[in-house]
């Protein structure tokens, strides 16, 4: 086996690499010339690097060629523009999909990172499942079920589909913001912190991804991966808090207010020509019911479950931090 790897040098990808390295997998990496290598700097001598992107379609077909699978992570997550998105996360992938379908019958399975907001919000008490009609409500949703699309209509071999709802870990920038703000003693809750979320650590997803490269049950199957655990945004700022040994005073932020927030962050961002974490593109996902996932059809047939519960994957996240010295 031989995998081509997209998105290795970013959160999630770089933990898959790690992943397929342990297990002593053959891996080409696909990189921009200019791309960051720090998380996966120690992989860097015994892996092949392609230099191209996935919008850059002419770069692709040299990157797929000699590999047996390929992991897609590469993606947009935050976007000044939601055009952003579309180009990573649709048209991205579809140059992906036609890389591997030429020449025929060399790539064996494809494996796409997608996301629950793909599908769309649900509640507890009616969680998300892979047969339900997808139903984005933001853009970065709806890019991604285009990209869902692309793989499911163009791709002529095997595949399987991922959808995470939030991710986090060690490495990752997003959640760091909400670890900086505990620090400073004040738990934002918007909308009251009740939104329920699933969760999926970051080595969970790495090993779900792995597992489907070659399992005979997941071909052309999507899955959702999630912790079993179901917590609300306002229990996992109280668990943060627990473990960093502080009391954060809660600074409610209700619906109403959370849009002015969020367009301040965006004119920020775009002065510094950066994508923001708020933004009135991520506004849909923050006032949706909740964020909840079934991740039962992949345990069913494929025998994998998420084992890490929140308060096991928030201490390794927080000791990351901590050895890294990115809590400041």
């Amino acid at each position: 086996m031989k995998v081509l790897l997209t998105g290795a040098n970013g959160f999630v990808g770089s933990h898959i690499l790690d992943l397929l390295r342990t297990k002593g997998i053959s891996v080409r990496v696909l990189l921009r010339s200019a791309s960051n290598t720090t998380h996966i700097q120690q992989h860097l001598t015994d892996i092949e690097v392609a230099v191209g992107s996935i919008t850059e379609a002419s770069s692709l077909p040299r990157a797929v060629s000699g590999v047996t699978h390929v992991i897609h992570c590469a993606g947009c997550t935050k976007a000044l523009c939601s055009q952003d998105f579309y180009l990573a996360n649709q048209i991205g992938t579809r140059h992906v999909v036609e890389a591997v379908n030429h020449p025929p019958g060399t790539v064996q399975r494809l494996v796409h990172i997608s996301s629950l907001a793909a599908g769309g919000p649900a509640v507890a008490a009616a969680p998300a499942r892979e047969a339900d009609p997808p139903q984005p409500i933001s853009e970065y949703g709806r890019s991604k079920l285009a990209g869902e699309q692309d793989v499911r209509e163009r791709c002529q071999t095997d595949y399987t589909i991922l959808r995470p709802p939030a991710v986090y870990g060690p490495r990752d920038t997003d959640f760091l913001l909400l670890f900086k703000t505990l620090k400073l003693r004040l738990a934002p809750h918007f909308g009251g912190g009740r939104q329920p979320l699933s969760l999926v650590f970051v080595k969970d997803l790495a090993q779900a991804a792995v597992a489907c490269l070659d399992h005979p049950a997941a071909n052309r199957k999507t899955y959702y991966v999630a912790a079993p655990e179901i917590v609300s945004a306002r229990q996992l700022a109280a668990e943060i808090a627990r473990q960093m040994n502080i009391r954060a005073f809660a600074l409610t932020v209700p619906a109403v207010f959370l849009w002015p927030v969020c367009v301040g962050q965006e004119i920020v961002a775009r002065w510094k020509r950066r994508p923001p974490i708020l933004s009135r593109l991520k506004y849909p996902e923050l006032t949706a019911s909740g964020w909840v996932c079934d991740a039962g059809r992949i345990r069913a047939e494929l025998g994998f479950t998420a084992v890490t519960g929140m308060r096991e994957g928030v201490a390794e996240t927080l000791a990351w931090y901590r050895a890294k010295k990115w809590l400041g």
